[in-house]
């Protein structure tokens, strides 16, 4: 029933836009049922692990939808430029809160949209940082959300990878310039490759061709192994990443299961659906009463080391002892 259900909103989704999507919200709203935003910058497609577990949050809350919660979906389909449009349209249907996720970009749209309705966020970097709130315990104003600072650990990933290819001389970081979430990755990961004794080339892509221009100058530069950033536009490309990994035999660390799943090398960052089952249940504080800014931001402090065997297998690599001790899931 439930795999039912998710095909269902994900049909509503993608057929409707706001146009099909507005009898639902009028209807739940009728009946005195609150109705809360999902707006994301990523795709239904490839979003159902994490909706699943936000679904399980609100129904820690006591909230299930359809039964005595609406959800309206905005799916931006990895165009960023669809947000504030899709945001906008949200605060005309005076959803209760809106879920902000999928990528800061979201967030930043809801926040210029509205300064009343309570907004949820999820960010992989510092929200202090990135300007989101001003106060880790008391956000203040209309928002708060859950923080896992993935962003943060591409010097660890270069490390963890460093263990599975030591003798890699290049190492290149795959790193969104425009995602404004992208912070210190480079910075980070170059003073890790200095003392881990490999050069570092940095390759910008934010786009699909160049992606394709980026692991192009990778072979050229003959780098051995990448750290694939941190970024909602790179998950939203997975496939494509993933399928050029292969093509090329790059032993590549990415910074979610989610590519691991799907045929990458190895991953290591915060568990997703942790932070977004917390997610859930930070709406389902609020529809319950609570003050968005007096909810503190919520540190996801789960972290999950995920190696693709099979692949590792294909690229000709062992694991190390170090990685075999410190995996918390293997894929076969």
């Amino acid at each position: 029933m439930q795999l039912h259900q998710l095909k269902r909103r994900e049909f509503i989704a993608l057929l409707g836009g706001p146009a099909f999507a507005w009898p639902l919200a009028a209807r739940a709203q009728q009946s005195g049922m609150p109705v809360v935003g999902f707006l994301s910058g990523q795709s239904p497609r490839t979003f159902a692990r994490l909706l699943a577990a936000f679904h399980q949050g609100l129904k820690q809350t006591g909230y299930v939808e359809g039964n005595n919660v609406a959800i309206e979906y905005r799916w931006a389909e990895g165009q960023r430029d669809r947000l504030p449009g899709l945001a906008a349209d949200l605060v005309r249907r005076q959803v209760a809160v809106i879920a902000a996720t999928g990528g800061i970009a979201s967030v930043l749209a809801a926040k210029a949209a509205t300064t009343t309705i309570p907004i949820v966020f999820n960010s992989n970097d510092d929200p202090i940082r990135t300007g989101l709130v001003t106060s880790l315990n008391r956000p203040g104003g209309n928002l708060t959300g859950v923080s896992w600072f993935t962003a943060q650990l591409a010097a660890k990933r270069l490390a963890l990878l460093h263990d599975l290819v030591p003798n890699a001389a290049v190492v290149a970081l795959l790193v969104n310039p425009k995602d404004p979430e992208a912070g210190s990755q480079p910075t980070d990961a170059q003073e890790a490759a200095r003392v881990l004794g490999h050069q570092l080339s940095v390759l910008n892509a934010s786009t699909a061709s160049e992606i394709d221009a980026a692991f192009a100058a990778l072979v050229e530069q003959r780098a051995g192994a990448l750290v694939a950033a941190a970024d909602p536009f790179f998950l939203s490309r997975r496939d494509q990443i993933i399928a050029l990994a292969a093509r090329h035999a790059i032993p590549t660390i990415y910074s979610t299961r989610e590519f691991v799943a799907a045929g990458g090398l190895m991953s290591y960052g915060n568990s997703l659906p942790d932070s977004y089952r917390h997610n859930g249940i930070y709406v389902g504080r609020i529809l319950k009463g609570d003050k968005p800014g007096e909810l503190p931001i919520d540190q996801s402090t789960k972290f999950e080391l995920v190696i693709n065997l099979k692949t590792a297998k294909t690229l000709g690599l062992d694991l190390p002892l170090s990685l075999q001790i410190s995996v918390d899931e293997v894929i076969e």
